[in-house]
């Protein structure tokens, strides 16, 4: 069984850096195609930030260029560095695969103050 353990979140002013980590038991490979997603209040939950086949990172537009994924194989544990957060970017993260395949963890708020 998958377990995803994201953490990391906390509050920060605009501007500010985090560096979320998600630890993934049970399943080495899905590592490959891990990502992370973000769910504010009251809307969706949405994929900010993926590995896709072929070790490519793909990141949603309104992302790019401040956040970087990435992972660690013999951690099996999967990042996201969060740089120049803007007050939108306040949400609940939590990982897994680019295709939602797994049960979802606890998530790890992150809230960005003006």
């Amino acid at each position: 069984q998958v377990q995803l353990v994201e953490s990391g979140g906390g509050l920060v002013q605009a501007g500010g850096s985090l560096r979320l980590s998600c630890a993934v038991s049970g399943s080495i490979a899905s590592i490959n195609y891990m990502g992370w997603y973000r769910q504010a209040p009251g809307k969706q939950r949405m994929l900010v930030a993926g590995f896709t086949s072929g070790g490519y990172t793909n990141y949603a537009d309104s992302v790019k260029g401040r956040f970087t994924i990435s992972r660690d194989n013999a951690k099996n544990t999967v990042y996201l560095q969060m740089n120049s957060l803007k007050p939108e970017d306040t949400a609940t993260y939590y990982c897994n695969t680019i295709s939602g395949l797994y049960s979802w963890g606890q998530g790890t708020q992150v809230t960005v103050s003006s």
